[in-house]
């Protein structure tokens, strides 16, 4: 009886641990916490939802660059990746090609662009930065289209110009080659 009333001890012991590390509070930012606060339970009331787990949510924040050049200027490559990198505030994943493309001189497995896929708190931070500051500074802003969303609730974009985002310097070598940056925000 006593080896059973030591072990029933320390499940207790380990279940308190476990508590008091969840509890712990860090950082949110303002958008999740408007989106928790203000954007669920307007959502729920007009919509009627049952379930908070109905309300739509933004999972995913993808960013892709195809870099044209990347076989025969490597340095176009890396100055995405850089770039990208300063934008999203992490390491992108270089992009290989699936097949052979003789128009294009491409072979299976030569680098074709990078990409970088965010989720929690930083994918909310590049949301919040990106619709209040880098895409008021688009040239000719009207607003994006309805018409950017998918069958599955996908909204894509692309962005001309990386000169829109803050963190791109004006004298970029990225924009003397003059890639595209396509932006795609995945999962509404």
């Amino acid at each position: 009886m006593a080896k059973e009333s030591k072990t029933v001890k320390n499940k207790d012991s380990k279940a308190k641990k476990k508590t008091t590390q969840s509890t712990t509070v860090g950082y949110i930012p303002n958008l999740h916490n408007r989106y928790l606060d203000e954007v669920i339970p307007r959502l729920t009331k007009r919509f009627s939802y049952k379930n908070i787990m109905e309300v739509p949510k933004l999972a995913t924040i993808s960013i892709n660059m195809g870099v044209g050049d990347a076989k025969v200027n490597p340095k176009a490559l890396e100055s995405a990746i850089d770039e990208l990198t300063m934008i999203s505030g992490q390491k992108p994943v270089v992009t290989l090609s699936k097949k052979d493309i003789s128009n294009f001189k491409i072979r299976r497995g030569f680098p074709v662009g990078c990409k970088v896929t965010m989720r929690g708190n930083r994918m909310y931070d590049f949301f919040e930065r990106l619709i209040t500051v880098a895409l008021p500074r688009t040239r000719d802003f009207r607003g994006l289209s309805f018409k950017s969303f998918d069958k599955r609730g996908n909204f894509n974009f692309g962005v001309k110009e990386q000169i829109i985002f803050t963190e791109i310097k004006e004298n970029s070598t990225i924009m003397e080659v003059g890639c595209g940056n396509g932006s795609t925000l995945i999962e509404l």
